[in-house]
Order: C-alpha cells, then sequence, then structure tokens
C-alpha cells in the first residue's frame, strides 16, 4: 500500500481551491472538479486550434480550385461519406467500448491526415478530397469530446461546468485562426503538420480524462469504459427516438441557414478577390478567411467566458434555444436590404460567435439527460448526417438559385423563412426536454438518499434553483 504524504495532499487540496476561485468569474466549478475541468477544458482547446489549422487549410484550396458553388455542393456530398461512415461508427460501438472507441476514431483521422499532408507536399490537388475528409473529421471529433464531457458529468454539472469547457474550444478557435494565420505563407503542409502533433496531444488527454470521471458525476458515468456502448445500429436508435429526432431537425435547419449564409458571404468574397488588383486571390481569400475566423471567434470566446453560464443560470437551457434563430431572423432580414460583402462578414460574425458558443453549449446539454448509447452514438449521428443534411438543403437552393440568377438579397430571404421555421423545432424540443426533466426529478425523487442529502432542484425553465 502506497501512503500520499499529508503535506502533498494538503498542497493539492490548495492548488483546487485557488483554482476554484479564479474559475469563479465565469461559473461555479467546485474544487473536487478543477482536475477534470481543466483537462477537458485543455483538451478542447487542442482540437479547436487544430480544426482551425485544417480549416484555414480547406479554405483557399477548394475556393480556388472549384468556387463557391463547389464548395456548396461539396458540403452536401459530405452527407453522403457521413451517413457510411456513422454506419461502420454505430457497428464499431456495438463491439468496443468508449476508451477503445476514442483511440480507434482518433488514430483513424490522424493517419488520415499524415496521408494528406504528404500528397499536399508532392503538389497533388487534393482541394475537394480534403474538404470532404474535414468536414466528417470535424463533426466527428467534436461529437466524440462532448459525448464524453456529458458521460463524466452529471446534469447539473454540466449546466455549471459546460460554459468552462466551451471557453476551452473558443479559445482554442481564436488561437488556431491566429497561429493558421501566421502558417499560411509555409504553404498547407505545414499546417498540417502542426495539425497532427496538436491531435496526438488531444487524443492523450482526452484519454486521462476518461479515467477521472468528475467527482459528482452519476452512477453511469463511473462504470467501466471498456464494455461495448451499443447494442442496435446508430439510425434505428436515432428514428426510434422522438427527442433525438427533434434536435436532428433543428440541427438540419440550423446548417441550412448557416450552410447558405456562409455561401452568400463567398459569392461576395470571390468577386472582391477578382476585383483586387495586385494582390494574389490565394492570399487574398486566406487572410480574409483567417481574419473573419479569428473575429467571430473572439466575439464567441467573451460570450463563452461572461455570458453562456449566466444566461443558462438566468433562463435556463430551453429558453436559451430561441438566441440564435432570433438573431438569424433579424440578421438576414437586414441583408435582404444591405445584401453588401460588409453586412455579410458582420451577420456571419455575429451568427457564428452565437453558434460556437451559446448554441453549441446548450445543444450539448441537451444531452445530459440521455443514456451513454445516446451520447456517444446518438449524438455523433445528429451532429455528422443531420449537420449535413441541412448542407443538401442549402446546395440544393443554391443550385436552383444560381441557375434561376438570384440575388443575395433574395436568399438572405429564404433564410428568413427558415429561422421562423427553425424557432417551432425549438419549441417542440423545448417541451419533450420538460417532459424528461420532470421525469428525471421524479426518479430521483422516488430513490432512497443518504441522511442530509439534497438533490439539485430545477425551475419550470430548467434553471437551478
Amino acid at each position: 500500500m502506497t501512503l500520499i504524504p499529508a503535506a502533498t495532499t494538503s498542497n493539492t487540496r490548495l492548488r483546487d481551491r485557488v483554482l476554484s476561485t479564479l474559475f469563479r468569474p465565469f461559473s461555479k466549478v467546485e474544487p473536487g472538479e478543477v482536475v477534470g475541468v481543466v483537462t477537458l477544458s485543455l483538451a478542447a482547446f487542442l482540437l479547436l486550434t487544430a480544426y482551425y489549422l485544417l480549416k484555414t487549410v480547406r479554405e483557399p484550396l477548394i475556393l480556388l480550385q472549384g468556387g463557391a458553388e463547389v464548395k456548396l455542393y461539396a458540403r452536401a456530398g459530405q452527407a453522403v461519406l457521413m451517413a457510411v461512415f456513422v454506419h461502420f461508427y454505430g457497428e464499431l460501438a456495438r463491439s468496443v467500448g468508449r476508451t477503445k472507441l476514442l483511440g480507434i476514431v482518433f488514430s483513424f483521422f490522424i493517419s488520415n491526415l499524415v496521408l494528406f499532408a504528404a500528397l499536399s507536399g508532392s503538389q497533388v490537388q487534393i482541394g475537394l478530397p480534403f474538404f470532404l475528409w474535414v468536414g466528417v473529421f470535424s463533426y466527428t471529433i467534436v461529437a466524440q469530446f462532448w459525448g464524453l464531457a456529458a458521460d463524466l458529468c452529471s446534469e447539473e454539472q454540466g449546466k455549471r461546468l459546460f460554459p468552462i469547457i466551451g471557453a476551452g474550444s473558443s479559445l482554442g478557435a481564436v488561437a488556431g485562426a491566429r497561429f493558421a494565420k501566421s502558417l499560411v505563407p509555409l504553404g498547407p503542409q505545414t499546417l498540417m503538420g502542426v495539425a497532427v502533433l496538436i491531435l496526438l496531444l488531444c487524443a492523450l488527454l482526452m484519454m486521462l480524462a476518461g479515467r477521472r470521471p468528475l467527482s459528482t458525476a452519476s452512477r453511469e458515468s463511473l462504470t467501466d469504459g471498456a464494455a461495448p456502448l451499443a447494442q442496435e445500429e446508430a439510425f434505428h436508435l436515432l428514428f426510434r427516438d422522438k427527442y433525438l429526432l427533434l434536435i436532428a431537425a433543428m440541427v438540419i435547419v440550423l446548417n441550412w441557414v448557416n450552410s447558405s449564409g456562409e455561401y452568400l458571404l463567398d459569392r461576395a468574397l470571390l468577386a472582391a478577390a477578382r476585383a483586387a488588383h495586385g494582390t494574389e486571390p490565394l492570399v487574398f481569400v486566406g487572410t480574409f478567411k483567417a481574419d473573419y475566423f479569428a473575429s467571430y471567434n473572439m466575439l464567441g470566446l467573451a460570450l463563452q467566458l461572461f455570458g453562456v453560464s449566466r444566461i443558462l443560470k438566468l433562463v435556463g437551457v430551453r429558453k436559451a434555444l430561441y438566441a440564435l434563430p432570433t438573431f438569424a431572423l433579424l440578421a438576414y432580414g437586414t441583408v435582404v436590404f444591405l445584401p453588401a460583402l460588409a453586412v455579410l462578414r458582420w451577420v456571419k460574425i455575429g451568427e457564428n460567435s452565437i453558434q460556437y458558443s451559446l448554441q453549441d453549449t446548450t445543444r450539448n446539454a441537451l444531452f445530459l439527460m440521455t443514456s451513454r448509447v445516446e451520447r456517444f452514438v446518438g449524438k455523433t449521428a445528429v451532429d455528422t448526417v443531420a449537420v449535413r443534411m441541412g448542407a443538401i438543403m442549402s446546395a440544393l437552393t443554391a443550385y436552383a438559385g444560381s441557375r434561376a440568377g438570384w440575388s443575395n438579397a433574395l436568399f438572405a430571404g429564404i433564410n428568413v423563412g427558415l429561422a421562423i421555421v427553425w424557432l417551432f423545432f425549438v419549441v417542440a424540443i423545448g417541451r419533450e426536454h420538460l417532459r424528461r426533466s420532470r421525469e428525471s426529478a421524479d426518479a430521483l425523487a422516488a430513490e432512497p438518499r443518504l441522511a442530509g442529502a439534497r438533490a439539485p432542484l430545477l425551475d419550470a425553465s430548467g434553471s437551478l434553483t
């Protein structure tokens, strides 16, 4: 038996109390949760840093080799790849546990990236296949991360700690965009090589986090991660679960709006790049995109640090879902009358900053009330295939509009209509979330508890009381 010196234990407790106090301006973190939160936040930081290195590579390659229409059509093509990937992913989840699943998925994508870097260094045209790959990679890896985070937290913890962990993502996105801008002149293979090293460290941190559940996590999250996750196929799980289906429908509309808005920005950007005399188009587009990514990520970081936890505490998960569709309704209404590049840039900065902070944190919090298989298999299906389904709808709209000669103002008007549909799905999700909250509260009340224990209470909005 190994004895831990009392001085070491005392220093560890002091460290945890100090870090807990430092987190207090952003959200409440208990001393026993500090190590887990720091590990997950650092992993999120590295994951998003790597993603934005790859995203900065992806944009000029696809736009200059294909154009805005090809980029949008490629987003639709990703849906087919994601459907195939999710099928095999679901089959894998039926034979391995959480830990092995994470290791296999990370190893697969990192090896792919090494191959792309080698091809890029050999001057092979990789714009379209790399764009398709990045889409599958990004949504799958991010879904894995948040599935793990939800599995390590109780519902009460997630509402407090997800804003902190999400801040790690936002900070990583800002750092990645800034770092990418400095590496752009060195070529795509350099950014890919750096991303490989970052992803290896991120995978290690996630494995470590999975071995150390947060101190007050639910009993399910403390079980051995070696047991197979699923007993049924991924899409069967999705289609039999009303809650997952509603979330998937919302995600489809959300990404329809987002992809269409990105298409409008790209059309305006390419027109500006052609008119920019004396500037290489690759540098013009790459620099604009790097600045654009950094702008919305810096704003998103500020919202994540100082707004998200307070909003969730004030209005709850369900009402927080209204923020982004309401913004989209107003913002694209403005673009209908002012469809200029400068206006589109600020609309997309605002839309993305809200999506990548409040919207994503709130959407991830919806999975705190789900089972482990719903978190890893169901969430992955929603965050991959449903996202690309939205891109398919956007691609069909763009195809019809480009053939008919629609203006940017007309595309913006379609987004206004979609934002209204989006709000209807938010209402339906809120009702289902409320039902699950009440069932969870009833089940908890029926369980015998230790003397003096007190369960966290939820008010009608889903906020902690």
